[in-house]
């Protein structure tokens, strides 16, 4: 596949310099750039899905009347938090 060129972005002077100074070793410009772009890309196509989700979930509940308690939600959360952050420890003590 070829690649593509993203178009040139004007910026002022000061950006150009912050940037440039928050670079890692080694990395250019274009790097970060593209590092970037990709991450943005992600983050809307997540976004979308999330809101996607969400209307979903509201046109059930205005069908059905059915709803989960925001309690309920909460707890689900906090377990799933809780399990995400044991499987961390446990790499990091095993690490």
């Amino acid at each position: 596949m070829k690649t593509a060129i993203i178009p040139q972005v004007r910026v002022e002077p000061a950006l150009r310099t912050e940037l440039e100074s928050v670079l890692r070793e080694g990395e250019t410009l274009s790097e970060f750039v593209e590092s970037t772009v990709r991450d943005a890309v992600a983050f809307r196509r997540d976004e979308a899905l999330f809101h996607a989700r969400g209307e979903a979930a509201w046109r059930a509940y205005q069908e059905t009347g059915v709803s989960v308690p925001a309690g309920q939600v909460l707890q689900e959360l906090h377990d799933m938090l809780d399990a995400k952050r044991r499987v961390l420890l446990q790499k990091h003590d095993g690490a």
